[in-house]
């Protein structure tokens, strides 16, 4: 009886050894996955950083004007003022009935039938300002 027990005792703790080796084989692979995605955020941080600098050095207000002043002619880009923005209750809304929801448009007609300000309409950067109507008519 003793030899069986003996037996019991050294298969369980085989079996021990072999479920300890496998958690520290799992852990071993989960600390090389963590280390691979920390580089891989690093490398995302310092790519970022870089587009976060190019983007600012892109934005530089005297590049600007001066892109501005070379396509003037080309584009008519005027600074902007304080006519150009709206109040909210100026946006008119088209009129859906219920429970239907409107088509996309595609292609030319989507900027042609476009609400005026959607997208920062053309018309507001050249210094016209659409005919709107009062905004307590507005639905």
């Amino acid at each position: 009886m003793r030899s069986f027990l003996y037996f019991l005792t050294a298969l369980g703790v085989m079996a021990l050894a072999v479920w300890a080796y496998q958690e520290n084989h799992r852990t071993q692979q989960a600390r090389a996955e963590l280390r691979a995605m920390e580089r891989e955020i690093d490398a995302l941080r310092a790519a970022l950083a870089m587009q976060r600098a190019e983007w600012a050095y892109l934005n530089r207000p005297e590049r600007l004007r001066a892109l501005v002043d070379m396509n003037f002619a080309r584009l008519g880009l005027m600074p902007m003022t304080v006519d150009q923005y709206g109040l909210i209750g100026e946006i008119v809304y088209p009129d859906i009935p219920h429970g239907q929801t409107p088509a996309p448009l595609q292609g030319a007609e989507a900027a042609d039938d476009a609400p005026d300000g959607d997208l920062g309409d053309i018309r507001h950067a050249a210094g016209t300002r659409p005919a709107t109507s009062d905004p307590a008519e507005a639905p």
